[in-house]
């Protein structure tokens, strides 16, 4: 039990550690006060507490698959906050936005990403509550798995600002391509589970060499979307939102001779 708490945990802390600590570079490298940090997990966690406390009601829903599709839903307004946040760098070299449309964009980006891990955490420890034998190992494995997520955090965030000029910059821009991919994928399994769409037959089959159940399977998963048996429609998926942020961000890429402007 103290493993599994680990590795559930961690895969929820790594995915919404790496998108604060990606938007927290970006405002590094736009010199964008970052109080909008605390408004988005403010906003997350009352969201998160919110959704965990009418989950039964949720999960009757459209024909009891409410909780998929409310949880796939978040996915896409995350990845269409994404989209809009590369259209607005474009707008934004012509005519600057200023910091404070910025800081909404990423609140709202911040506090959808912890409200939908949040809730999988909470959802996870409420089912041991009341369980005294099991509680302190859970509590344990949570607390450690949720420490290895923020460390993986911090370190991101120091690699980014501390790689300096275009590099750092770039890094961070590819760094929420694959973040967009991976919940584009991510919400259209939750749809191929609800039956809202197509299952369809797996592209490959990776399990012999990564279990999508094991700790390096669950960081891939969280990181980098890894999917040991993914359809095509999740490929497809991931695959177009990937493709479509990098284009967009290499429309203004960031440029060598530019190490002190923003992204």
């Amino acid at each position: 039990m103290l493993l599994t708490s680990v590795i559930l945990i961690l895969q929820e802390m790594l995915e919404a550690s790496l998108i604060l600590s990606v938007l927290l570079a970006f405002s590094v490298h736009r010199s964008i006060p970052r109080t909008w940090a605390w408004w988005g997990l403010a906003l997350g966690i009352a969201c998160a507490c919110l959704y965990a406390g009418q989950v039964n009601t949720v999960s009757e829903w459209f024909d009891f698959v409410g909780m998929e599709v409310v949880n796939a839903a978040i996915q896409f307004a995350i990845c269409t906050a994404l989209l809009l946040f590369a259209a607005l760098r474009l707008v934004d070299a012509r005519h600057p936005l200023g910091p404070r449309v910025w800081q909404l964009l990423m609140t709202l980006l911040v506090a959808l990403a912890i409200a939908r891990e949040g809730f999988e955490i909470l959802l996870y420890g409420s089912g041991f509550i009341g369980d005294d034998q099991l509680w302190a190992t859970v509590l344990a494995g949570s607390l450690l798995g949720a420490g290895i997520g923020l460390s993986a955090g911090a370190l991101l965030y120091y690699m980014l600002i501390g790689s300096g000029g275009a590099t750092g910059q770039r890094l961070l821009l590819i760094f929420l391509a694959i973040f967009a991919g991976n919940m584009a994928s991510q919400g259209t399994l939750l749809l191929i589970q609800a039956d809202w769409l197509p299952s369809g037959q797996a592209l490959w089959d990776t399990s012999t060499l990564v279990a999508e159940d094991t700790l390096l399977g669950q960081v891939l998963y969280a990181t980098v979307g890894y999917e040991a048996t993914p359809t095509a429609l999740q490929a497809g998926a991931y695959g177009l939102l990937a493709a479509t942020l990098l284009l967009l961000f290499g429309l203004r890429w960031p440029r060598a001779d530019s190490a002190t402007s923003g992204p």
